[in-house]
């Protein structure tokens, strides 16, 4: 049984619709069944026919989407939205859908404000269904084995975490060059109050917490916008301190002249520490205080079920981020499964980024722009 899924923007030219419905596509989990690509209506029934899609089911507006969708028989509407829109058409179809009957998957950031995130949250609660956000990097099978290994106490006690997002393709003026993806990431009245801590820093901050396990409760920020005629930040770090004690660095830039997307954590406890970075993701490093190194590769049998049930091909055969990105769809899909046939969902299929990963996301977002603009060293993580 495939799911039926429905997506809300990612038309014709959208960098992020074509890597989404290539992740749900992947194991065959969802059929794509429906969609409002885009409020230009051309532009939506082109691509639309381009996704071989019926006509009568590519729609103009996520609203029309939503309302007859809800009007076709149970065993023919849309189960699955995907939101693949920019920041500030994130909350309004994510409400709207859950609040009709649908689970959502969204992209990150949640939404465009901490109270946004809040209103969804408790949208998410009443509606009883099912919400993922796609924090991509939670998905690789080693960034779980790292979560795991922390977990299961092997690190010691967590005493510092560095996380670390160097990009460089916004060195330049290019939202001045009619470029669209420079140009609505750079727009507050489309990105919200930040650009690179919003866009990327976001992404540090949730990878972080999620290897870590541990929260952030205060934040100590510098925030800076390098390149001329910029409304936006576009570089960044923070010092955090965590709910047990353990202090930890984060640095978001998009300036960072050469530099693609090889986020990078590490996690350092009492016995020693984990490295993990995207440029090389099959391998887990394991330094030690009393021992060699270890380095850990995906595919192997000595890994987690987390990871092991992440990881597609055996070992020695690369897995990147269209296959990280499929696992929180796979994950998701298994986990509605569940519901759909009353049985329990297993533990694997379940650790995939849900509202309260929005909710602390977004979190960050406002209390890293207010810690900032201001003077004072640190100033506490509120919620």
């Amino acid at each position: 049984m495939k799911l039926r899924l429905g997506m809300i923007g990612g038309g014709q030219g959208a960098f992020i619709g074509a890597v989404h419905r290539i992740a749900a596509r992947m194991d065959d989990e969802y059929e794509l069944v429906c969609g409002a690509f885009s409020s230009d209506a051309e532009k939506a029934k082109a691509s639309g026919l381009l996704l071989g899609l019926s006509p009568d089911r590519v729609y103009t507006s996520y609203q029309e989407l939503i309302e007859k969708e809800k009007q076709l028989p149970e065993d023919k509407r849309v189960q699955v939205i995907s939101i693949v829109t920019p920041n500030h058409l994130h909350f309004a179809p994510a409400k709207q859908a859950l609040e009709n009957g649908f689970h959502v998957i969204l992209d990150k950031p949640m939404t465009f404000s901490l109270a946004e995130a809040k209103e969804l949250e408790k949208v998410v609660k009443i509606s009883g269904k099912r919400f993922c956000l796609t924090h991509t990097y939670t998905g690789y099978p080693m960034v779980k084995e790292a979560r795991q290994l922390v977990k299961d106490g092997k690190l010691g006690k967590i005493r510092k975490v560095y996380v670390e997002y160097p990009q460089g393709w916004l060195s330049t003026f290019l939202e001045g060059e009619d470029n669209k993806q420079a140009s609505w990431r750079t727009d507050p009245t489309k990105s919200g109050i930040a650009g690179a801590m919003g866009d990327i820093g976001t992404h540090a901050f949730n990878l972080a917490e999620y290897v870590s396990g541990l929260q952030v409760t205060k934040i100590c920020a510098d925030i800076n916008t390098v390149v001329e005629g910029r409304k936006l930040d576009d570089d960044g770090a923070a010092l955090l301190k965590f709910n047990n004690g353990a202090s930890g660095v984060l640095i978001a830039s998009q300036i960072a002249a050469g530099d693609e997307n090889n986020i990078k954590v590490r996690v350092y406890g009492e016995k020693g520490g984990l490295e993990w970075q995207q440029d090389n993701a099959n391998t887990l490093l394991l330094k030690w205080l009393d021992k060699p190194a270890e380095i850990l590769r995906t595919g192997a049998g000595y890994l987690s079920s987390y990871a092991s049930k992440n990881t597609r091909v055996p070992a020695g055969h690369p897995e990147g981020y269209l296959e990280a990105f499929a696992n929180l769809y796979r994950n998701f899909a298994l986990s509605i499964k569940a519901d759909i046939e009353g049985k329990p969902a297993e533990k694997e299929w379940l650790d995939y980024p849900g509202i309260e990963d929005g909710l602390r996301g977004m979190a960050f977002v406002e209390n890293v722009i207010t810690s900032g603009k201001s003077d004072a060293k640190w100033t506490d993580f509120k919620i």
